[in-house]
């Protein structure tokens, strides 16, 4: 951790970092820790993320299609370059996706799950970021093709149009985030309010559903777990669908209702180091970075856009930053992420999961939370 902190320290004396605009900041997130600068730890995590070929689950060689892991932390990276105003690494990021244009384009996915669909989510922010229609052609369809019918659909894919769901519903919490952050990112690529309709509808159904009377989220209803990456997924996903869904929105009561109650449970079960674990209520359970990043970023977007009293909540999200960035080691990797996880009912199989170090589940976390912190 010294050699990483004499590291930063470089960059910030050299210039590299681009400052943070936001001079509406609240107090508690402008003064930080030397080494815990989230300017200096984005653009570590981010250009760490640059050196890398696309990943592959941990496994040898190129994947087949570019994994849901990826998309998360490439746009992460996308959101601190924007919020750091950092136009160096905006660019690289963008290069990034020109091979998938020419002989790489056999790894852009099919928009045939949802896992595969969120992949729109990097073209449409390109589109964005530079205002280049290419990447908003590319992107545009994974939304529409998130509600649109494949060929031979299943009743029960019918029956999810029927209510105006996407077929592509699990009923799984991972959804809240890959289909809720592909719909708004369409809807502020195109404007169009379908799109955020869409997302809000959706959200609803799994807030009824499966929200729990405490506030968090079973992993699905037959794997009745509090599984802390899967509460990070819905978390994020609320942040990501409130941060764009107008006051006036019919649905937006409801869907902040269901953000402030799990926020509120989260708060009681930060522990005594600040993070949260791999089974939210069972404190003997390990500390696990990936829901503890998702959770950070869902409540510094909250304290800053004034849905959580920044005196309750400010101090939970400083704190679970400043104890994040410990786990961070000298190459830009985090420890101790829970590997990828399919839901299962058996509680043992998610106190044995692995613990990872570098897997993108966590890396994505941090650059999200740390262009949460400079945003304005």
């Amino acid at each position: 951790m010294r050699k990483l902190r004499i590291h930063l320290a470089i960059i910030a004396l050299t210039g590299l970092l681009a400052p943070s605009s936001n001079a509406s900041a609240q107090k508690i997130f402008k003064d930080w820790p030397m080494g815990t600068e989230p300017a200096a730890i984005g653009l570590f995590v981010a250009n760490h993320y640059l050196a890398g070929l696309f990943s592959n689950f941990g496994n040898p060689g190129l994947p087949q299609s570019i994994t849901y892991p990826e998309v998360c932390t490439w746009y992460g990276a996308l959101q601190f370059a924007k919020a750091s105003g950092n136009k160096e690494l905006a660019q690289k990021l963008t290069l990034r996706y020109e091979p998938l244009f020419a002989q790489s384009q056999s790894l852009v996915p099919k928009p045939d799950h949802v896992d595969h669909s969120v992949f729109g989510t990097i073209p449409l922010e390109l589109y964005l970021q530079t205002n280049q229609t290419k990447y908003l052609e590319v992107g545009k369809p994974f939304a529409d093709e998130q509600w649109q019918l494949p060929a031979n659909p299943q009743p029960n894919q019918q029956e999810l149009q029927a209510k105006g769901l996407s077929w592509q519903t699990r009923m799984w919490i991972d959804d809240m985030y890959m289909i809720t952050v592909l719909q708004v990112e369409a809807f502020r690529a195109t404007g169009n309010k379908e799109y955020l309709d869409r997302a809000a509808r959706e959200m609803v159904v799994y807030l009824d559903a499966i929200q729990q009377p405490d506030g968090l989220f079973f992993h699905a209803a037959d794997a009745p777990f509090l599984w802390g990456r899967g509460n990070g997924w819905m978390a994020a996903g609320m942040t990501e669908l409130l941060s764009a869904l107008p006051n006036s929105h019919a649905d937006r009561t409801r869907i902040m209702d269901g953000y402030k109650k799990m926020m509120a449970a989260l708060k009681k079960l930060q522990d005594k180091n600040y993070m949260w674990h791999q089974l939210l209520d069972d404190p003997n359970s390990w500390a696990e970075t990936s829901c503890s990043g998702m959770f950070t970023y869902a409540i510094v977007t909250g304290v800053k856009k004034g849905w959580l009293e920044e005196k309750e909540y400010g101090p939970v999200a400083k704190n679970a930053w400043t104890t994040l960035v410990k786990y961070i080691n000298e190459s830009g990797d985090i420890r101790d992420v829970c590997e990828g996880t399919n839901k299962r009912n058996d509680q043992q199989y998610y106190l044995n999961r692995s613990r990872v170090t570098g897997d993108l589940h966590g890396q994505a976390p941090i650059l999200w939370a740390a262009a949460a912190l400079l945003a304005n």
